[in-house]
């Protein structure tokens, strides 16, 4: 196969593993910068040019598409899909995992499990909102964050409604979630190629941090997760419509509830976790089901 992998920086761990993974397995693979690439929006014949000339034909397209180019990452992608090229993931599904608020929505509708959240545009709104999500301790998120970026924990009523005001004072959209503490600062991802669960690790948070991302000093161990969490995972990948994802998760005295999942997870941590070749299986997976025009949108959506 010939395939194109889209991303900024081809020598994080995640990029360089995919791309030995394609190559050990006698694969062709370029690394395209995303924000290099334009394209021509032809009438029947859509292009993408990348370092001035146009790209050639792609069996399959690997996106890996930070979360700071979100909106112009989607539109190349969707150019490829247009092509007929192959894609991991389709650009409908990293949309919706992209956007917080529509994710919850779609896996509330879908009855998987997820702590009480609550959203709201109107700072007048705070203590109806405070109200619905359970009271404090709470959990604030960005809609834009990432990474742990952009999440605030607040002990009380008083500083949850300090932090919400502040954040909408300055026009930025938030959810407001439970916190769940028997989680106890840990939390599960689970690796979902192809409808299957992988691999799963179990991510602690640093000393004094609720946030369990382990490049903010995080650990991370192999784990066996449960039936009930396995069937969790795949049904949220699958109501995002992502081939390939990581879905967090905590375990709360009613069961799991999902907390995000991202349609480019990092291999790294959990293929060190675990010992599981992620990237191998990635490759396998396209090998298996890419073919031309098979993108189940064409770049619609």
């Amino acid at each position: 196969m010939k395939i194109a992998m889209l991303a900024r920086n081809p020598s994080l761990y995640s990029h360089k593993r995919l791309e030995e993974a394609a190559q050990s397995r006698g694969h062709e693979i370029d690394v395209i910068n995303t924000l290099q690439c334009y394209m021509n929006i032809a009438s029947r014949r859509p292009e993408v040019y990348y370092n001035g000339e146009k790209l050639p034909r792609y069996d399959a397209v690997i996106p890996r598409i930070g979360a700071s180019i979100t909106f112009y990452g989607m539109a190349v992608l969707r150019q490829f899909e247009m092509m007929g090229v192959f894609p991991l993931n389709e650009s409908v599904g990293i949309g919706r995992s992209r956007d917080k608020l529509r994710s919850m929505q779609l896996l509330a509708r879908d009855g998987i499990g997820l702590p009480v959240t609550t959203f709201a545009y109107d700072p007048k709104q705070t203590d109806e909102v405070l109200k619905l999500a359970g009271g404090s301790p709470l959990v604030i998120k960005l809609l834009e964050g990432t990474q742990g970026i952009g999440v605030v924990l607040a002990d009380t009523d008083r500083s949850a409604k300090s932090v919400i005001e502040a954040f909408r004072g300055a026009n930025v959209n938030i959810l407001v979630q439970e916190f769940i503490k028997e989680a106890g600062g840990t939390d599960i991802r689970a690796l979902v190629v192809g409808g299957k669960v992988v691999a799963a690790m179990q991510r602690t948070g640093a000393e004094g941090d609720f946030r369990s991302n382990l490049h903010r000093g995080g650990s991370a161990k192999s784990i066996k997760i449960s039936p009930e969490e396995r069937s969790t995972a795949l049904r949220s990948a699958k109501a995002m419509g992502l081939n390939v994802c990581g879905v967090d998760m905590l375990r709360a005295n009613h069961g799991p509830v999902v907390m995000e999942v991202n349609s480019s997870p990092g291999l790294e941590g959990v293929e060190k976790a675990t010992g599981i070749d992620i990237a191998g299986q990635i490759i396998g997976f396209l090998e298996a089901r890419a073919r031309p025009n098979k993108t189940k949108t064409k770049g619609k959506g």
